[in-house]
C-alpha cells in the first residue's frame, strides 16, 4: 500500500516565493491589489497588518480570527486582497521601533474608511493622547465633542480598526483600571507597562 504523502509533490519553497513575488508585482502593476496584508511578530503576539493604496487600514490581534478579518476587509474595501508584505514594510519597521522603545508615535498614512461618525472623532483624538499617558473614557468623550457619550467611546475603542497606531490602549476607566481591550487585557497591560518604562 502506498503512503498518501509519497504521492504529494515536493514544494520548492524558493520557487514558491518567487512565484508569489511575481504575482504581487503583476497585481500591483495592473491595479489589481486593493488590500495588501502581512503578519508581524510582536511582544503581544502576531499582528495582522493590512493597507490600501491610501494607507494602513487594519491592525488585527492574534486572538482575532485572521480569515474573518480578511473576509471583512474583502466585504468593506475590496475582494482584491493579497499577501503583499512590501507595502507594509514601513509600518512593520515602526512597530518594531515602538516595541523596542525607539518610537513614541507612528508616522504612516492611514485609511480610516472603516470608522464613521463619532467613532472617527474618537479615533482622531486617540492620536493626541501622548505616549506614556492615559485618559479616561469620559475625558475622551469630552475631547471628541460629546461629554455624555462615554459608552460610545468604549465602543469606538473596541472597534478601533488601527489599535497601537491609534492608541486606544491609553484609554482607561475613571478609577484608573485598564478596562477591556480588543487585543486582550494582558496585551493592554503590557502596552501600558512598556510606555511607562
Amino acid at each position: 500500500m502506498t503512503d498518501v504523502f509519497e504521492t504529494l509533490p515536493v514544494v520548492d519553497e524558493a520557487a514558491d516565493a518567487r512565484l508569489r513575488a511575481r504575482l504581487v508585482a503583476a497585481a500591483e502593476r495592473d491595479g489589481l491589489l486593493d488590500v495588501a496584508y502581512r503578519t508581524v511578530d510582536s511582544p503581544i503576539g502576531a499582528l495582522l497588518l493590512a493597507a490600501t493604496e491610501e494607507g494602513l487600514v487594519r491592525v488585527a490581534f492574534e486572538r482575532e480570527d485572521r480569515d474573518a478579518v480578511l473576509a471583512s476587509l474583502a466585504d468593506a474595501v475590496s475582494p482584491r486582497v493579497l499577501a503583499a508584505p512590501a507595502r507594509l514594510d514601513p509600518v512593520a519597521r515602526q512597530l518594531d521601533e515602538y516595541f523596542t522603545g525607539g518610537r513614541r508615535a507612528f508616522d504612516v498614512p492611514l485609511d480610516l474608511r472603516l470608522a464613521k461618525g463619532f467613532r472617527r472623532a474618537v479615533l482622531a483624538h486617540l492620536a493626541e493622547i501622548p505616549y506614556g499617558r492615559t485618559e479616561s473614557y469620559a475625558e475622551v468623550a469630552a475631547a471628541a465633542g460629546s461629554p455624555k457619550a462615554v459608552r460610545a467611546v468604549g465602543t469606538a475603542c473596541a472597534t478601533n480598526p488601527l489599535p497601537l497606531v491609534l492608541p486606544c490602549h491609553r484609554v482607561v476607566r475613571s478609577d484608573g483600571s485598564s478596562g477591556n481591550y480588543r487585543g486582550g487585557e494582558d496585551a493592554k497591560r503590557t502596552l501600558l507597562t512598556l510606555e511607562a518604562a
